[in-house]
């Protein structure tokens, strides 16, 4: 059965995990080193970057993420969970796993106040428009050359992908639309049988 690991320090953990399970995946919060062993994927929620990157950094979680990049596991970053994986922070010096081609600029929509929800058709996810929240989003301003630009709205990059990393700016978890989770699901479905 496919596993997939969701860090649990902080953000929507139980509402991906909710949405996995309906998909039928088993999960596991990723709270220690070594956790991540027997998974095929690990989702890295949102909440506030400085403070689970901060802790992410003090274990050896993040060396096994980037380990696991490496060998090709699928890892999907949410809001926060971009900024982690983002090589540049705007404004910041210190980055964080530096998986992930691109230039973030974090709070890109201002303060929690200023959240929002919209719909977006996203070619490669679905033809039909798809649920998006926007808490304190980050967004993207430079993408590197094997980055692909999944949605542009309004100008501004919300969602990315670089070979087996995604990033959203957005909260798919949020919703009850699991279209975007089906797709995390099918890059962790090649990369099982690969590993197989």
């Amino acid at each position: 059965m496919l596993k997939v690991g969701i860090l649990a320090i902080q953000g929507g953990i139980e509402e991906h995990e909710a949405h996995l399970r309906q998909l039928g995946v088993d999960t596991v919060q990723i709270k220690k080193p070594g956790q991540l062993a027997n998974c095929h994927g690990i989702i890295l929620p949102g909440g506030e970057s400085t403070a689970i990157g901060k802790t992410l950094l003090e274990t050896s979680i993040a060396q096994e993420i980037i380990e696991k990049s490496k060998v090709g596991m699928p890892i999907w970053g949410t809001c926060a969970g971009m900024i982690l994986l983002a090589k540049e922070i705007e404004n910041q010096t210190e980055n964080y796993l530096k998986l992930l081609d691109i230039t973030v600029h974090r709070n890109g929509y201002g303060r929690q106040i200023d959240s929002f929800k919209t719909e977006a058709i996203i070619p490669a996810i679905s033809k039909e428009p798809i649920p998006l929240v926007f808490i304190r989003a980050p967004y993207v301003t430079r993408v590197g050359s094997d980055v692909k630009v999944l949605l542009q709205l309004d100008g501004k990059i919300v969602a990315v992908q670089q070979n087996n990393i995604l990033g959203t700016s957005f909260h798919p978890e949020l919703t009850d639309d699991l279209r975007f989770h089906e797709y995390f699901l099918k890059m962790v479905r090649k990369f099982a049988l690969e590993k197989e």
